[in-house]
């Protein structure tokens, strides 16, 4: 099951975001050595987690994260639009109808056919998110290693300058077009992989 979940929660109130916040610090900062936020010693937590963040999350059958996804909209603060406009040759995309993917990350206990299996769940979630949610684009920067396995799901993406060095790594941003036939692009390039969509518990209760 894939929940969503909107605005960031504190990991002291909630295990799933406790959970995914815990894993993007083993990823990002153990793994990665990326220079981020870690909270407590435990938590990859940065200033783009607020109340306008969207999550999805992939939760296994105990509903322990197994990967996450986090979404911006391009209206507000954003990685791409804040820290790195210049990795656009013109303006950065900004529209009610445009978000940004970010912090797209797989548990490290996962294995790799369950790596696979995740990251296509997740990117078919996104984009029944923007189908049913009117986006027409996200936008994303990646470093070399990740901008291959992005240009290959199998749906439109476009560079939106050349890629640039960000610290070690070779990064670029790209802008990725939603349409109604995105899911069979990912269908007809083997990446679809369709799980139950759902309104996060904490969600539900904060709309109760």
């Amino acid at each position: 099951m894939i929940e969503i979940f909107y605005g960031a929660t504190p990991p002291a109130a909630d295990l799933i975001f406790a959970g995914m916040h815990r894993d993007r610090k083993r990823v990002f900062v153990d793994l990665l050595k990326w220079d981020v936020p870690v909270v407590d010693g435990r938590y990859e937590i940065d200033q783009f987690d607020t109340a306008q963040a969207i999550y999805l999350v992939a939760l296994g059958a105990d509903r322990t994260d197994l990967g996450s996804i986090r979404l911006l909209p391009t209206t507000g603060a954003h990685i791409l639009g804040s820290l790195f406009p210049w990795l656009c040759d013109g303006p950065v995309p900004v529209s009610p109808q445009i978000c940004e993917i970010s912090r797209g990350c797989l548990s490290p206990r996962l294995r790799a056919h369950e790596r696979l299996e995740i990251r296509n769940a997740l990117t078919t979630a996104a984009v029944e998110f923007a189908l049913l949610n009117d986006l027409a684009s996200f936008t994303c920067i990646a470093g070399s290693g990740w901008l291959s396995q992005i240009l290959s799901l199998g749906w439109d993406c476009m560079p939106l300058g050349l890629p640039q060095m960000v610290g070690r790594a070779l990064t670029g941003a790209l802008r990725v077009d939603i349409t109604a036939t995105t899911l069979r692009q990912l269908q007809r390039a083997g990446t679809y992989r369709s799980y139950p969509l759902s309104l996060g518990q904490s969600a539900v209760r904060e709309l109760a």
